[in-house]
């Protein structure tokens, strides 16, 4: 069973990220069970998705204690109480300007970073990232398919599809040129 963790801030996108890595993963006729948590359910606050995904129905109904992965999208998240669930083969995909390096300190984990937020503002989003992080983080899991991630943005996207398709296009491009 894959474990996922996305940690982002309320605003940011990432309970919608861990919707759309769900819609992926289903597309791809895995089991998937997906739950989030809000912080104070405001703008800012701390807000985590949890997924799980597995290719026979998934009974858990845990918290997630051991993630296999984590995508963060503020780097000011990587708490010791986020980062005391990371084992060596955890990895992790942080929203940063600040290369891998930086956070290779706070954790056993794989460390992978990203600057979302320009790769969403050359591709039209402003500062919507969660495309951009969506496709770095494929590209780091491999899997599900970049197609089926890319298809199910273009599905899920209410405006600016085509800018969300080539974000999640270029975030995917420019982490596996990184790897």
């Amino acid at each position: 069973m894959l474990e996922i963790i996305i940690q982002g801030r309320g605003g940011q996108g990432a309970q919608t990220a861990g919707n759309l890595l769900a819609r992926a993963f289903f597309a791809e006729g895995k089991y998937v069970q997906v739950f989030a948590t809000y912080g104070g359910a405001r703008r800012g606050t701390p807000v985590s998705s949890f997924l799980r995904v597995d290719d026979s129905p998934i009974r858990r109904r845990c918290d997630i204690e051991h993630p296999d992965a984590i995508l963060c999208f503020d780097a000011s998240l990587l708490d010791v109480k986020l980062l005391e669930r990371v084992g060596e083969e955890t990895m992790i995909v942080v929203n940063s300007v600040s290369p891998a390096t930086t956070f290779e300190e706070l954790s056993a984990g794989k460390m992978y970073t990203i600057d979302g937020l320009q790769v969403s503002q050359e591709n039209g989003l402003g500062g919507f990232i969660n495309s951009t992080l969506l496709g770095a983080f494929v590209a780091v899991l491999e899997r599900p398919d970049i197609e089926t991630m890319r298809s199910t943005i273009a599905e899920s996207s209410p405006v600016k599809t085509e800018e969300n398709v080539s974000a999640c296009m270029a975030g995917f491009q420019l982490m596996r040129n990184a790897i």
